[in-house]
């Protein structure tokens, strides 16, 4: 007989085959404890940067099996309230997701625990992008530069994640047309802009472009 999981009382007798033996009984306690069950074929997907530990999203709960369920026993996997984590906001590739929230029923339920999974994935930085830098117009004067052109005392960060400390520093920038001829409105190609910041290695810097025209020269 299987044994469910607890303390049981069992009974022992002894039915001598030989005469010259008396026939006895006796009880004796044994503790039957709980199989742990573990789950295999959960996997998270990569995401970019948000600041939050949520991973609740990335899960992949499709494939999600019960290992360790005995032979004739009738348990099922329930992950309709399950959750995940990853340990820190931070990206980094194939951190590891905490899951929550799985449970399991059935007929012989009470004789097992379930250890609850976890899986890995990525978080990859977050874009930034930089508004707000304009260019004066000038004067055709042979070369490429335009620098001395750019205004940027309206420049901001676009793309920061809730309550990130992330700073903009222009002070480095520097800019180029594509060539050194006059026109209307020609792209200024900008590089040099930085981010510091507690939370600034959780970002990417993309370097914008603007536009201003170039003059002839009288």
């Amino acid at each position: 007989t299987r044994l469910s999981a607890g303390t049981h009382t069992l009974s022992v007798s002894f039915t001598p085959t030989n005469s010259a033996y008396d026939p006895d009984s006796t009880t004796v306690s044994i503790t039957v404890t709980q199989k742990e069950l573990t789950v295999t074929g959960i996997t998270a997907s990569d995401r970019v940067y948000n600041a939050t530990t949520s991973a609740t999203a990335l899960l992949n709960t499709g494939s999600a099996a019960l290992v360790g369920v005995q032979n004739g026993d009738s348990i099922s996997l329930d992950s309709s309230a399950v959750s995940a984590t990853f340990a820190t906001k931070a990206i980094g590739t194939n951190k590891t997701v905490s899951v929550t929230g799985l449970t399991f029923s059935g007929t012989q339920a009470a004789n097992y625990t379930l250890t609850q999974p976890t899986t890995t994935a990525s978080i990859t930085a977050k874009e930034l992008t930089i508004t707000g830098i304009t260019a004066n117009n000038r004067v055709y004067n042979a070369s490429t530069s335009a620098t001395a052109l750019l205004v940027k005392g309206s420049a901001a960060l676009s793309g920061i994640q809730g309550s990130d400390t992330v700073t903009l520093s222009t002070a480095s920038a520097t800019a180029t047309f594509a060539d050194k001829n006059i026109g209307t409105n020609k792209t200024i190609t900008i590089s040099g802009n930085t981010i510091a910041g507690a939370d600034s290695g959780n970002y990417t810097l993309t370097q914008p472009t603007t536009t201003a025209s170039i003059t002839v020269k009288t």
